[in-house]
């Protein structure tokens, strides 16, 4: 392989992202080769860093806060962190490393008639690139998963949060290195430059696989510009629908955790649709309880709170991530499953229905990665499907789908065992 950095016509970031993949290419062998045992114990040391320069971390954050301005709510939330968020990212990764191993599993056997005996067992993909935007812990997350999953991963987080991936990755990297393993299994693209982003999504020489963990224009550009195989992770316009079985006091209590827990999350409804037989019941007590949000609401759910905003054709198909939700009132079932399928985004759909047909028939219908029943849309996330973490909730049907773990992060390959036979 040609090195980039010795050609003079080469920039800097050229020859760095080069340099980053090299690297990580070399690590990502070494890793594999390494037991489960390591791989946690790197991974317990990366959570006892992670404790250990807390207060490090939480400067290194003030340092990003500070150095962005006119941004939203939603936005400022998303980036901080804090001594509980910190705790939160360290529990994670210890919560990976106490999972079985996702490497080296059986999955499936085959004895054939000449005697040939051929497993397909599980592997890492490689080298993975993650480029995501304003939320740090997504680093944390991300470098463990790999980790565990014996894959080398190359972190480009968000310029503005750059000075708390520093601190972040170097707590990975130590524990990597008291493990006995390469620090280069967990890179961070220390650089401000948005060449380096397209830069990964051409190296097809060193990176396996891009995750991109972002609002849609991250995701059209990786869509654009990608060279390497992608794993996309979509916007989340969730929608919850109340069907006209549901417990009033149940929908309304899920409803508002389902927007309002934290609204700059990916797992936020962003959409409520009501059935016409309990709209003149529901809406009130969704406008009492959402009283710090703004509602958006179509004519008929205007026509029962006339003082909320009219809804635009544009409010079915957005991702507010802040404080603000489209109300949408139709007749039936039927209804709300067309609609929901027209505007979602194929992440994270939910029905609220004492009615079991009702709900089955809509959780079969929408084809979204996750369908729920009776829950806040906000449980849309890998620590709550006991996978310690997640590195994106994967909206397309190829691979992997829904929230993903290590588990997720491998691929397979098939061994075959012979005592000398000879194909005919």
């Amino acid at each position: 392989m040609n090195d980039m950095s010795t050609d003079p016509q080469t920039t800097p970031v050229e020859a760095a992202v080069a340099n980053l993949g090299a690297r990580a290419r070399a690590a990502a062998r070494d890793l594999s080769l390494a037991t489960a045992e390591q791989r946690n114990l790197a991974l317990t040391g990366a959570a006892k860093a992670l404790r250990a320069r807390t207060e490090e971390i939480l400067k290194a954050n003030a340092a990003d806060l500070d150095s962005v301005s006119g941004k939203d709510d939603a936005f400022i939330d998303r980036l901080t962190l804090t001594a509980q968020r910190v705790s939160d990212m360290a529990d994670a990764v210890d919560a990976i490393a106490a999972q079985s191993d996702p490497l080296g599993r059986t999955l499936a056997t085959f004895d054939r008639p000449n005697g040939l005996r051929i497993e397909r067992v599980s592997v890492p993909i490689g080298v993975i690139a993650m480029i995501y935007e304003s939320r740090p812990n997504v680093g944390s997350d991300a470098g463990a998963l790999c980790i565990k999953s014996g894959n080398a991963v190359i972190l480009r987080g968000g310029s503005e949060s750059l000075h708390s991936s520093r601190i972040i990755v170097a707590c990975l990297a130590q524990g990597l290195k008291d493990a006995g393993l390469p620090e280069d299994a967990v890179q961070l693209v220390d650089t401000r430059d948005r060449e380096a982003v397209k830069l990964l999504l051409h190296s097809t020489e060193n990176v396996d696989l891009v995750i991109p963990r972002g609002g849609r224009g991250l995701v059209s550009l990786v869509q654009r510009e990608a060279r390497v195989p992608t794993l996309l992770h979509l916007d989340g316009n969730n929608h919850s629908y109340i069907h006209e079985s549901a417990d009033i006091e149940k929908a309304v209590g899920i409803v508002r955790n389902a927007k309002m827990r934290r609204t700059g999350i990916c797992g936020a409804t962003e959409c409520i649709v009501v059935d016409t037989k309990i709209a003149a019941t529901v809406l009130p007590r969704l406008a009492q309880e959402l009283h710090d949000c703004e509602l958006r609401g179509d004519e008929a759910a205007r026509d029962i709170l006339p003082d909320i905003t009219p809804a635009t054709d544009e409010d079915w198909d957005t991702e507010y991530l802040s404080n603000i939700v489209s109300i949408k009132v139709l007749d039936g079932i039927g209804e709300a499953i067309e609609f929901v399928q027209a505007h979602s985004s194929g992440h994270t759909d939910a029905i609220v229905a004492e009615d079991k047909d009702a709900a089955k028939r809509f959780m079969t219908a929408i084809d979204s990665a996750v369908v729920m029943h009776n829950t806040s849309t906000q449980f849309s996330d890998g620590g709550e499907f006991g996978m310690g973490a997640e590195i994106g909730i994967a909206t397309g049907k190829m691979h992997a789908r829904g929230p993903v773990g290590a588990e997720q992060l491998t691929s397979f390959k098939y061994l075959v065992f012979g005592d000398g036979q000879q194909r005919p």
